[in-house]
């Protein structure tokens, strides 16, 4: 009994996330940085697996929430697994977000940035596995200052969370040329405010979300919120599952609302809509995701509903390449033949489904009953 509960302990501890507590020596600030890791569930026993990175300012606050909130929605498979480090601003947060006069960073603002893009990431890059697809979030002015990483030609982070940004002099005016401008890059900016929020912040964030929302820049992907009943500290806890989702939409797998809205009316391929929303995961996060079986069946679906059968050759031909010992590429493949008139092939391709696991909706039973039926409607 012992030995079963240790076993169990172990087991059940292998399926949680694991946090990790590291200091590194900083050259740019001269001094220690705190930080705390969250790496995902099965890190350890995934070691060929890499991931994107958040990084989370104010994280002696603020790391909990983006992360909880993270391993969530990975579970759900509604964003991918990720790494997440906040980064202790105890007692240096002022220096570490200060604006000079001029509205440049000041000394100390230039070290912390410094530490940021040439220590905190390239160590995050060497011990951990991390994907160059980087996340920023930010509260206050920490969120007024992640955008300085913005204006650069090669911006160090792909999407960045402002949480009631504490905006100072001419941020508006430069973030809003600044994201207006077409690149080579997508890049993902949420921006949230709340009711209760600080009326300066509230007020500046309301305008600049005015300027951002008439962009027409095709390489941004833009997201805004104003919480009915928050402040400026609880916005946060309302704020970072929806950005995850404006984020990592494109991740999800394919909802009601975009089946009925986009697939069924397609005039084109849905076979090809699937392979193009997997392309473009991999394009924008490094992820080359194996097609999960609910896209799979929603492709299905509308084929069925269209009446477009010739579509299941091509989709039998993806779905065995991702699910090979599943049943789900053989009934595609057997409709398939089916509707080319092959029946007697496509009563062999199910019959063959009875040594394949089993996928709900792909039942073998269901699949033999479809042979028997062929065979006795055409008497093979």
């Amino acid at each position: 009994m012992k030995l079963f509960f240790i076993s169990a302990v172990l087991c059940f501890n292998l399926t949680f996330t694991q946090t990790v507590y590291e200091s590194i020596e900083s050259n740019a600030l001269g001094v220690k940085r705190e930080l705390k890791i969250q790496l995902p569930r099965n890190y350890e026993s995934n070691p060929d697996k890499n991931y994107p990175l958040i990084v989370v300012f104010d994280g002696d606050y603020l790391f909990e929430v983006v992360a909880g909130n993270i391993d969530y929605s990975s579970y759900w498979q509604d964003m991918p697994e990720a790494i997440v480090v906040g980064v202790n601003q105890v007692g240096s947060r002022s220096e570490d977000c200060n604006i000079s006069s001029d509205y440049s960073l000041s000394k100390s603002a230039t070290q912390f940035y410094e530490f940021i893009e040439n220590e905190l990431i390239p160590f995050m890059t060497e011990n951990y596995r991390s994907l160059n697809f980087r996340v920023a979030v930010g509260h206050g002015e920490t969120a007024n200052f992640m955008n300085y990483f913005l204006f650069t030609n090669r911006p160090v982070f792909n999407a960045f969370v402002a949480l009631s940004p504490s905006m100072t002099a001419g941020m508006e005016e430069n973030l809003t040329r600044r994201l207006g401008h077409e690149n080579d890059s997508n890049t993902f900016y949420y921006l949230s405010t709340a009711a209760l929020d600080i009326k300066r912040n509230k007020k500046k964030i309301t305008e600049l979300n005015t300027k951002l929302s008439a962009l027409e820049n095709t390489n941004l992907l833009y997201a805004f919120d104003n919480f009915e009943n928050a402040n400026h500290y609880s916005l946060a806890a309302q704020s970072i599952p929806k950005a995850l989702e404006s984020i990592f939409l494109v991740f999800q797998p394919i909802s009601k609302s975009e089946y009925k809205n986009h697939i069924l009316t397609l005039q084109t391929s849905p076979v090809d809509y699937l392979i193009e929303k997997y392309d473009m995961i991999e394009t924008l996060f490094g992820i080359e995701k194996q097609i999960i079986i609910n896209d799979f069946r929603v492709i299905a679906a509308a084929i069925e509903k269209t009446k477009k059968f010739e579509y299941y050759r091509e989709l039998g031909k993806i779905a065995s390449k991702h699910h090979p010992d599943t049943t789900i590429a053989s009934f595609y493949l057997a409709r398939h033949y089916e509707h080319i008139g092959k029946q007697k092939k496509a009563m062999n391709v199910y019959r063959s489904a009875f040594s394949l696991e089993e996928v709900k909706g792909y039942s073998k039973n269901d699949m033999l009953d479809r042979a028997d039926q062929i065979k006795k409607e055409f008497g093979y």
